[in-house]
């Protein structure tokens, strides 16, 4: 009887260091995902036009002083980098990791921000922001511009998160980014790009005129199973609709990254932290 219940304990050891020692690679593991979209509405000009598409870091550090993270963003040569919230975490934050991550990405490419919830809670995120304007950042923040190649553009826009106006008491999320979106893209000509926090506003997104908007916020779900997919995010809460990859409703399409850290809930279960290479394709005609 005692050799069986030692024979237990070892096995339950055994699948305890087996789930730690896979936690741990789940949560470390970074790696870069290509996400190929194709649009007829795309000018010629930014055929294979390729987006670092960054959210979610949450203070974390990927190898001593980001060096991980920065090489692999190199490496993958992108065009512009959009960053698309949550820098900081509310809970820990330290606006320095943050800080010094930024002075170096922005050396790799032209990057472009939005906010994200976390900002929102923070005081210093007036330190934050300015850090980023004097690094040379661009700060979407209910604002859009046109990029240009070749005597073309598209247009890169982006929305604040919805709790930096946003009454609690009397609206939700989609209420706020709906007033945000009209106002900004009621004008838009020609391919928009929208940066935004929040994936669970796609139905929002679709209503307006954005052919592509890059999403965050649902950490890929946090614990994925297999043919089940993502367990919970917090726009969505149990099982949601989107929390990673490619998505297309109408004529919207929307990436959602799994994003790199975590936050309130600290690990992560099949479900790497995520570097996406968002590139543009013109559709050719069939």
């Amino acid at each position: 009887m005692r050799k069986r219940i030692r024979m237990i304990i070892v096995i339950l050891a055994v699948l305890a260091a087996v789930f730690i020692t896979y936690g741990t690679w789940c949560n470390k593991a970074l790696e870069l995902n290509t996400y190929r979209i194709e649009s007829d509405a795309l000018p010629k000009s930014f055929d294979g036009f390729r987006m670092i598409h960054i959210s979610d870091l949450h203070n974390t550090e990927m190898g001593e002083d980001n060096e991980k993270l920065l090489e692999m963003i190199e490496e993958a040569k992108p065009d512009i980098i959009a960053i698309t919230g949550d820098l900081i975490d509310s809970r820990r934050t330290d606006v320095d990791v943050a800080v010094d991550f930024i002075e170096e990405v922005v050396k790799i490419a032209p990057c472009y921000y939005v906010t994200g919830n976390h900002e929102q809670r923070i005081e210093e995120y007036s330190k934050l922001k300015e850090a980023m304007y004097e690094a040379g950042v661009t700060i979407l923040d209910n604002k859009k511009m046109r990029l240009e190649k070749d005597g073309e553009h598209i247009t890169i826009a982006g929305v604040d998160d919805p709790m930096f106006t946003m009454d609690p008491q009397t609206e939700e999320p989609y209420m706020v980014m709906e007033k945000s979106l009209t106002g900004l893209l009621e004008s838009s000509d020609g391919y928009t790009v929208l940066l935004s926090h929040r994936s669970e506003l796609m139905d929002t997104y679709v209503q307006s005129t954005a052919d592509l908007v890059l999403t965050g916020h649902a950490h890929g779900g946090q614990i994925k199973f297999p043919f089940i997919g993502g367990v919970i995010s917090p726009g969505e809460g149990l099982f949601p609709e989107y929390y990673e990859g490619i998505y297309e409703k109408e004529n919207t399409q929307m990436v959602v990254s799994r994003g790199i850290g975590n936050s309130l809930f600290p690990w992560r279960i099949n479900n790497r932290p995520e570097v996406g290479l968002v590139v543009l394709e013109k559709r050719s005609d069939r």
